[in-house]
């Protein structure tokens, strides 16, 4: 192989679903819908939580970071879709695919960091209601927030820069929607062993080990939930519990399917491409809906919020 050939890339092709053709407008208004709902949906909890004072706990500061974080993702991923949807030739220059896979990947870590954080945060509030203030202190949580950001970030860093100078040797063609890591390990021509052994590590650290801790949380919360002598003190319980774990069934669901199953060049990507739509768009539009209809202190802080401007725009 000519070493000319390993700098020709400049320019990648993104062909997902392209066999659909009748789907590309469908599919471009239904993301449109759904990205304009995920904003909506995550602004106003961010929103929410900073203009009532009873929102002012360490849940909900991890909780408008994680609604910061999905307009992030979305943002970083459906907008660059939307254009490429519309778009005759659906190409991406080799900087445009780096830039759009930096925060792709490093958002999408931070979230199953931020994830364990939370169900820590519920294990404490839970087992340990007394010394909950003094443990979850503003110090405290704060620090817990930004290590799961700037894991998140030089998790994706790392693995961005090992695959972006590796030789494609003309390969530009990537069946997917958008510069997604698996897509473009499939095009290079060389040898990925140590790649995929990064991946794997950092999937088991950043998948698997976080999912261990929120397990491990929850059995501990289970078993002091079912110990309150209070049936209203359970439902409550349960009722903050239950969200916090729906958004991490689903979330780890599509993430553990993605990044932990067999590396293939081979393996066919219509799966993985709608693997990816759920994991980036169904997931953040979900979020805010279940967090709001499983949670009474945020849908009373909403009625709140909306009623105090109400008073104030009929005046």
């Amino acid at each position: 192989m000519q070493m000319g050939n390993y700098s020709a890339v400049t320019e990648f092709f993104l062909v997902g679903l392209s066999k659909y053709p009748e789907l590309q407008l469908f599919l471009f208004v239904l993301c449109l819908i759904m990205y304009a709902i995920i904003l909506l949906g995550n602004s106003l909890l961010i929103v929410i939580s900073i203009l009532d004072s009873h929102l002012h706990t360490p849940m909900y500061f991890f909780l408008g970071n994680l609604s910061f974080l999905d307009i992030c993702y979305t943002s970083s991923s459906i907008l660059p879709m939307l254009i490429i949807f519309r778009s005759n030739t659906k190409s991406i220059s080799f900087i445009g695919c780096a830039l759009q896979m930096v925060p792709s990947l490093g958002l999408g870590s931070t979230e199953c960091v931020l994830l364990a954080v939370m169900a820590y945060d519920r294990y404490v509030a839970i087992c340990n209601p007394l010394r909950y203030p003094i443990i979850m202190n503003r110090v405290l949580y704060v620090h817990m927030a930004a290590w799961s950001w700037v894991i998140g970030c030089m998790n994706s860093l790392v693995q961005t820069a090992l695959t972006m100078v590796l030789p494609f040797c003309g390969n530009n063609i990537i069946d997917h929607l958008t510069c997604e890591i698996l897509a473009l390990l499939k095009l290079i021509c060389s040898d990925i062993s140590m790649n995929v052994l990064i991946m794997t590590v950092a999937s088991i650290v950043l998948l698997v080990i976080p999912l261990l801790l929120i397990f491990i949380s929850y059995i501990f919360i289970l078993s002091s939930i079912l110990r309150i002598n209070s049936t209203e003190g359970r439902k409550k319980a349960f009722s903050t519990c239950s969200a916090h774990l729906t958004v991490v069934i689903l979330f780890y669901g599509s993430a553990l399917f993605m990044y932990m199953k067999p590396m293939s060049k081979d393996t066919k990507a219509s799966s993985a491409e709608i693997t990816g739509l759920s994991y980036g768009m169904v997931t953040p539009l979900l979020k805010p809906i279940i967090y709001s209809l499983r949670n009474k202190e945020v849908k009373e802080a909403v009625k709140k919020v909306l009623s105090r401007y109400l008073k104030s725009w009929k005046i």
